[in-house]
């Protein structure tokens, strides 16, 4: 995804600006990266008053839109009109097929079309791909591709990050591009340049702790670290709403998901299994140790209990399980 935004931001740097820009789906980040560049850099300051119109969905119209791309810029040779939230015009997004076919060659119509996605059907999605427009379909990146779009953002901020930093932000995040956003710009107002973010950065800066996280519950739980796995087990069950046992799960499912995966493997090297796993390099070590000490028939019967855990979790079959026994629940499954 970001190899196709820097693609449509290195065209129009090159002065090759489409007259129509459809950026769709349910990851806004790179819809905004795409839609901020548009209008901060297509025109100069002075002529963004006369030639630069940004409106919403829920405020115009369909025909509204069109008749202000027909205009003829005042100022510049074009003139930049972005529609925000454009999804809120779902209902009578057909309505532009006309303008499509038959678009003002001094205008660049933007449009910001969030969460969701043109029905490939319609006669609108058809209409962009024959006149070439340029459109983006800004999917959410799986947390796998996150380890490799970070240090990219990181290094814009000239910064450096270490893997175990990333896996910490993603495990407290998610895949939320835009608040990982926010928490390196926030890191980059307070860290020196050239620094390097590390796990104690992030917990003092950010408010993860670095000793207790899924991140190292994973770890321990892959080298069969008793007393570790313990220890942050016993501060998730004291530490409920800060430490949900869905995203616990979450996590072990998939890195026990991902060891099955590693047994059946025929190449184990490090850039074999990572690119297998679609996985970072740093990790396939802890990837190699806990098949060692987990045998096959074990993480299969580890990722049956696992969903069982997530359906009591989810108050079925059991009596309001607490939290604290759920997690005891789940030593007893990985480590017995």
């Amino acid at each position: 995804m970001k190899e196709e935004v820097k693609k449509i931001i290195a065209a129009i740097k090159k002065g090759e600006i489409a007259p129509i820009y459809f950026l769709m789906g349910e990851e806004p980040y790179f819809i905004d990266i795409v839609s901020d560049y548009i209008e901060n850099n297509l025109l100069q300051e002075d002529q963004k008053g006369f030639d630069q119109l940004v409106l919403y969905g829920q405020d115009v119209t369909v025909p509204a839109i069109i008749d202000y791309a027909r205009r003829f810029p005042m100022m510049s040779e074009r003139q930049v009109i972005i529609i925000k939230e454009a999804q809120k015009l779902k209902a009578t997004i057909d309505q532009l097929v006309p303008y499509v076919e038959n678009p003002t060659p001094s205008t660049v119509l933007v449009f910001c079309y969030k969460y969701e996605k043109l029905d490939a059907r319609k006669k609108l999605t058809k209409t962009l791909e024959k006149h070439k427009a340029c459109v983006l379909v800004s999917d959410k990146l799986k947390e796998y591709q996150i380890a490799s779009w970070l240090p990219d953002v990181v290094k814009k901020k000239h910064l450096l990050i270490q893997p175990k930093a990333i896996q910490m932000l993603v495990d407290f995040l998610g895949n939320d591009l835009s608040r990982i956003q926010n928490e390196i710009d926030k890191l980059a107002l307070i860290i020196a340049k050239n620094s390097e973010i590390t796990p104690e950065v992030i917990e003092q800066n950010i408010g993860i702790s670095k000793d207790f996280n899924n991140y190292e519950l994973k770890s321990a739980f892959a080298t069969k670290d008793e007393i570790k796995v313990m220890r942050i087990i016993k501060h998730f069950g004291d530490n409920p709403t800060d430490n949900p046992i869905v995203v616990t799960l979450s996590v072990l499912y998939t890195f026990f998901q991902k060891l099955l995966a590693f047994h059946g493997l025929t190449d184990q090297s490090d850039k074999a299994a990572a690119t297998a796993l679609k996985e970072n390099a740093f990790f396939i070590k802890e990837y190699r140790t806990a098949a060692q000490l987990y045998p096959m028939k074990k993480v299969s019967a580890i990722i049956n209990g696992l969903r069982t855990i997530d359906v009591k979790s989810k108050g079925v079959g059991t009596a309001n399980a607490s939290q604290a026994d759920l997690l005891k629940d789940l030593v007893t499954l990985i480590l017995r």
